[in-house]
């Protein structure tokens, strides 16, 4: 795989925007996203949604994962395996700590084919363009993950604002989103 240089550049930037913002501040975009994504979702009949399970010091999921339990979808989460895999969403006491102590569902899991059963995957991104472009973490796992997914899924990145740009670089394997929800707000890309 080849790298981009500027990729690597905005991530860093990126990354040191999110360190300088304060915890309230967090708290108070992902009540705001939270509220925009279950807002856009209600208008669609609960099925199953991908949703990953954020760390601090990232666009937060647990309010969301909650309210689409709430709202009767059910959820998949990714077990962080170098292969990209997925689980049921057990609970919240029922996660452990996996690669780079990032939460996830003990046991087996229902493999990465599970991903053709979402009808919406929430996914992580550092920025997003109002192109659909989408820089993830640089790993490349959700782009393989991707793959699985049905052609007809909604795709949206969930990012902070500042974290949305006309377009980001992308490299020919970068998987494009349908859309982005930050703190102010859903758009369709």
């Amino acid at each position: 795989m080849v790298a981009d240089p500027r990729k690597g550049a905005l991530r860093e930037a990126i990354s040191a925007a999110r360190r300088r913002t304060s915890t309230q501040a967090w708290e108070r975009e992902d009540q705001h996203r939270t509220r925009h994504v279950l807002a856009a979702l209600s208008d669609r009949r609960a099925g199953t949604a991908a949703v990953y399970v954020s760390l601090p010091g990232e666009p937060g999921t647990r309010a969301i994962i909650d309210g689409l339990l709430e709202a009767g979808w059910q959820v998949l989460v990714p077990k962080l395996r170098r292969e990209p895999d997925w689980a049921q969403f057990p609970g919240w006491d029922a996660l452990v700590p996996g690669w780079a102590g990032i939460p996830h569902p003990a046991g087996p899991g229902l493999g990465a084919e599970a991903l053709a059963e979402a009808d919406v995957i929430l996914l992580p991104c550092r920025a997003v363009g109002r192109d659909g472009t989408r820089l993830g973490t640089g790993g490349g796992w959700y782009d393989r993950a991707l793959l699985h997914r049905r052609a007809d899924a909604l795709l949206i990145g969930l990012a902070r604002e500042a974290e949305v740009f006309d377009t980001v670089p992308t490299l020919p394997h970068d998987v494009a989103v349908h859309g982005y929800a930050t703190e102010r707000g859903w758009a369709h890309c």
